[in-house]
């Protein structure tokens, strides 16, 4: 099986939700599901079926997390430094609007656009991928072709 990149503090938030999954969640909707067998037939019971439909997606999610992890490959960003690679957290100007907007480079489970963690395997990632400070990318978009200038690497 194929490693898979992951911070430090991704590592941790994904092993912190697994750990609430079987701690609380897991113990709560078998609580939920007993709770509900006690309302007598099963076949009408919304409660029932709405607790067994949570087990299947924690159970799913326990599943997941523990595969994640058990391939995790935990990179240290701040041992890195130079061209852009995993891990790096950068700083970039739109060339059309000068709006300038930071990333870090991370692995596909603790991607999230909104808190500026951009997927390895994003367009924009590969293009960014071996490039330095000064350096001009350009990314093709679902929007459309878009100009990048790398204003800083930071490896923290």
């Amino acid at each position: 099986m194929e490693k898979i990149p992951l911070t430090r503090a991704g590592f941790d938030a994904l092993d912190k939700e697994l750990k609430i999954l079987k701690s609380e969640e897991r113990p709560a909707v078998i609580r939920a599901i007993a709770e509900a067998r006690e309302h007598g037939d099963l076949s009408e019971n919304a409660e029932y079926h709405a607790a067994r439909e949570k087990q299947s997606f924690i159970e799913g999610r326990v599943k997941e997390l523990e595969g994640i992890l058990s391939l995790a490959d935990v990179i240290d960003p701040a041992t890195l430094s130079g061209t852009i690679k995993f891990g790096a957290t950068v700083t970039l100007v739109d060339e059309d609007t000068d709006e300038e907007k930071t990333y870090q480079i991370v692995g596909e489970p603790e991607a999230n656009i909104e808190k500026g963690l951009l997927n390895l395997k994003s367009p924009l990632s590969r293009a960014l991928i071996g490039k330095e400070e000064g350096d001009s990318v350009e990314v093709k978009t679902p929007g459309g072709e878009k100009s990048y200038e790398i204003l800083n690497i930071v490896y923290k």
